[in-house]
C-alpha cells in the first residue's frame, strides 16, 4: 500500500483518506511549504505558477480546521472568475468529502435566490467571484462575522480585472481577527499594496524556476501571412493530431469565425469568451474536461485561472500582446512532468515580439517549415476519421468517491419545513447507522438530498422505504 505522505502533516483520517482516494499522496513544493503555516493560521503569501497544486495547499489546511457543527461559513475563498470559481468550489468539496463539508459557490450571471437559499442552510467554505460575494453582504444573505480564513486566489488576475476595491470592502465585513492567504502567479505592485495593508508579518513562499516556461515544453513557431493562418492551422491539427488542444485567438470574433471554420471541416471542438452565455460556458468547459471532444478555442479573458491537467497542445492562432501572457498560455500544457507542445503562429512584424519572449523565458521558440498538402494527405484523412469514433469519457475526480458514497433523494423539502435534524435522526435510528455515516445534507423547495457514506447507502435506502420522517413515510430513491 502506497503511504500518504500527507500523513506529516497530522490531518484528521477523513482528509487523509480523501486525499488518498483523490490520489493526493506527495505534497508539491508549494504544499510543503504552504501547509504547515496556514494550518498554524498564519498568514501566508504564495508566488508560484498555475498548475503547481495551489488549490490543494489552501483547501487543505480549510478542511482540516472546519468545525462541522458550526452552521456559519468558517472560511471565504475569493476568485476572479465564474468557472475558476466553480473549479476550486470542486477541489474543496472533493478534499472535504469524507468530513462532510458544504461549499456553496455564487457568482454573478446566475440568479441570486437560489445562492441565497443555499447559504441560509449550513455553510463551511463559501467561494465566489467579489461582485456577487458584496451583492450577498449588502443584502445580509451572507454572514462573515464567523470567517477565520480568508483565501485572495489568483489575486494578480483579479486586481488586473478591476476587483481591487471590491476585494477592500469585502475585507470590511471580516472580523478583525482572522487569517489571510493570497496566492498569486506574479506579484505586480497592487498585489504588494493589498499585502502590506491587509495583512500581517506574512509567511512569503515565492517559488521561482531557472526558466519562465517549463523544460517539458516543446516550443514551435510558424511564419504565416494572416489570411493564410486558418489553413496553416488544420495543417498543423492534421500533422500533430492533438489529444487535448487549446487555441488562443486575441478577439471574440475570431474565436466564433475559428470555432465555425474548425466545426464546418467536422472538427468537434468547443469555444469560450466573455460574450457566450455562462451556463454554456461551465458546460463547455465541463465537456472539454470530461474529453467530449478535443479542442477548446477560447480569448484569454474566458480562459484566466481554469486549470486542465491533460492539455497536450496550445495553439496561439493569434500572438498575446504580452510576454506574461504567452507564459499562462503555455503553461497549460507539460503539466505533471508530462509533456507538452505550445505552437505559435507569427507573421513578420511580430519577430520582434518572439525575441523578447525568447528573452524572458529563457527558451527558444523553433521554427517550423510548412508541410505540403501532398505530405499532409494521409495524416488529414486519419485525423477527420478520428473525429468520428467516440471518445472516452474521464471520470470527474470526485466520481472515486461514488462506490462507497450513495446520494438518496427524499421526497419532502423546505415546504414541508424538513430540517437536517429530521433526517439525521431517523437515519441514526437504523441499525448499525450512525452520525459519521450522513454526508451532505441539502434541503430544497421540495425535496431532499442527502448523501449516505461507507457503503451503507442500502441499508438506509431500504429502511427508508417503511420509515417515517417527520411522522410520514417518504418517497425515497437513489438520486443519480
Amino acid at each position: 500500500m502506497i503511504k500518504n505522505e500527507f500523513t506529516s502533516y497530522k490531518l484528521s483520517k477523513g482528509v487523509i483518506d480523501a486525499l488518498t482516494k483523490l490520489k493526493y499522496v506527495t505534497p508539491t513544493e508549494v504544499q510543503k511549504r504552504a501547509i504547515a503555516p496556514a494550518l498554524d493560521k498564519k498568514d501566508i503569501v504564495v508566488k508560484s505558477k498555475t498548475g503547481s497544486g495551489k488549490t490543494a495547499a489552501f483547501a487543505i489546511p480549510l478542511i482540516e480546521n472546519v468545525v462541522w457543527e458550526e452552521n456559519l461559513p468558517q472560511a471565504l475563498v475569493l476568485e476572479p472568475t465564474r468557472e475558476l470559481a466553480y473549479q476550486v468550489k470542486d477541489e474543496i468539496f472533493n478534499i472535504g468529502r469524507m468530513k462532510r463539508v458544504k461549499v456553496p459557490v455564487v457568482f454573478g450571471g446566475a440568479p441570486f435566490q437560489p445562492q441565497a437559499l443555499s447559504l441560509k442552510q449550513k455553510s463551511h467554505v463559501v467561494v465566489g467571484t467579489p461582485g456577487r460575494i458584496l451583492d450577498h453582504l449588502r443584502k445580509g444573505t451572507l454572514q462573515l462575522q464567523n470567517i477565520e480564513y480568508l483565501v485572495i486566489d489568483e489575486a494578480d488576475i483579479m486586481l488586473d480585472m478591476g476587483f481591487l476595491d471590491d476585494v477592500k470592502e469585502i475585507i470590511s465585513y471580516l472580523p478583525e481577527k482572522h487569517t489571510t492567504m493570497l496566492f498569486s502567479a506574479t506579484m505586480p505592485e497592487e498585489v504588494d499594496g493589498l499585502i502590506n495593508e491587509y495583512m500581517t508579518d506574512p509567511v512569503k513562499i515565492l517559488i521561482e524556476s531557472e526558466t519562465k516556461t517549463e523544460d517539458n515544453i516543446t516550443q514551435l513557431g510558424y511564419f504565416v501571412e494572416n489570411e493564410d493562418k486558418t489553413d496553416l492551422l488544420l495543417d498543423i491539427l492534421y500533422e500533430q493530431a492533438p489529444e487535448y488542444c487549446m487555441i488562443f485567438c486575441g478577439t471574440r470574433e475570431m474565436v466564433n469565425v475559428l470555432y465555425r471554420k474548425l466545426r464546418k471541416e467536422r472538427i468537434r471542438c468547443g469555444m469560450i469568451h466573455g460574450t457566450v452565455a455562462q451556463e454554456e460556458r461551465l458546460r463547455t468547459v465541463d465537456e472539454f474536461r470530461q474529453g467530449k471532444f478535443g479542442i477548446l478555442i477560447a480569448t484569454d479573458v474566458a480562459a484566466r485561472g481554469i486549470d486542465f491537467d491533460t492539455i497536450t497542445h496550445v495553439i496561439n492562432y493569434d500572438m498575446p500582446f504580452g510576454k506574461e501572457t504567452y507564459v499562462h498560455r503555455i503553461g497549460r500544457t507539460g503539466r505533471n512532468g508530462k509533456s507538452g507542445i505550445a505552437i505559435s503562429l507569427m507573421n513578420a512584424k511580430e519577430e520582434k515580439l518572439k525575441n523578447t519572449i525568447e528573452e524572458y523565458t529563457g527558451a527558444q521558440i523553433t521554427i517550423c517549415e510548412r508541410k505540403s498538402k501532398e505530405e499532409l494527405k494521409l495524416n488529414r484523412r486519419y485525423y477527420l476519421e478520428k473525429q468520428n469514433e467516440r471518445r472516452p469519457l474521464k471520470k470527474k475526480k470526485g466520481a472515486v468517491f461514488n462506490k462507497e458514497i450513495t446520494k438518496l433523494s427524499i421526497g419532502g423539502g423546505r415546504k414541508s419545513k424538513m430540517r437536517a435534524v429530521d433526517i439525521v435522526g431517523t437515519i441514526c435510528s437504523i441499525p448499525n447507522v450512525v452520525a459519521e455515516d450522513i454526508g451532505i445534507i441539502d434541503i430544497r423547495e421540495s425535496l431532499t438530498y442527502v448523501e449516505i457514506l461507507n457503503g451503507k447507502g442500502k441499508i438506509v435506502l431500504d429502511a427508508l422505504q417503511t420509515k417515517p420522517i417527520k411522522a410520514k413515510i417518504r418517497k425515497v430513491r437513489i438520486s443519480r
